[in-house]
């Protein structure tokens, strides 16, 4: 299977804000409104393809950052931030691990050699299981009004 990326477009950006997770997983669930979308087509965003099917999407820089975590100073350390999605039909059936570790390369030849830092909620244990297996480690703990996260960070 060959995976690819290119550049985040309205139509695929519109399409992954239709996917929607199942609880506890429906945190990821985001509407589609103008921002949104706006955001996804920032530049930050890039599709990612398995043969011709659009499979998923990561993000670097700002948008992939909860926004309470600087109040807690989490994101002061240099490092290129990571956020991902995969379509919910592909997840909890083994698919993470190469999808994780594609993304992963594709950031690390866009990016050079800082280190990647991503943020997950702790609810989350098969994502930080997936992060950890990947060479990620745990670095800060914060929260938001509903949930608790973690950084993780893979230098």
């Amino acid at each position: 299977m060959t995976k690819f990326v290119q550049p985040m477009t309205e139509f695929l950006a519109k399409q992954s804000l239709q996917w929607r997770y199942q609880p506890p997983y429906d945190l990821y669930n985001v509407q589609a409104d103008a921002e949104t979308i706006a955001e996804r087509l920032d530049g930050s965003y890039q599709a990612v393809f398995e043969n011709e099917t659009f499979i998923g999407f990561f993000c670097t820089g700002t948008s992939a950052r909860v926004p309470a975590g600087y109040d807690y100073g989490v994101y002061e350390e240099a490092c290129v931030d990571m956020g991902l999605g995969m379509d919910p039909v592909l997840t909890g059936k083994g698919n993470g691990y190469e999808f994780a570790r594609f993304i992963i390369e594709q950031i690390g030849n866009q990016k050079g050699t800082l280190p990647i830092r991503l943020s997950v909620a702790t609810f989350n244990k098969r994502a930080i299981r997936l992060y950890e297996n990947l060479g990620f480690v745990k670095v800060d703990t914060f929260f938001n009004d509903t949930n608790e996260f973690i950084t993780m960070i893979k230098g």
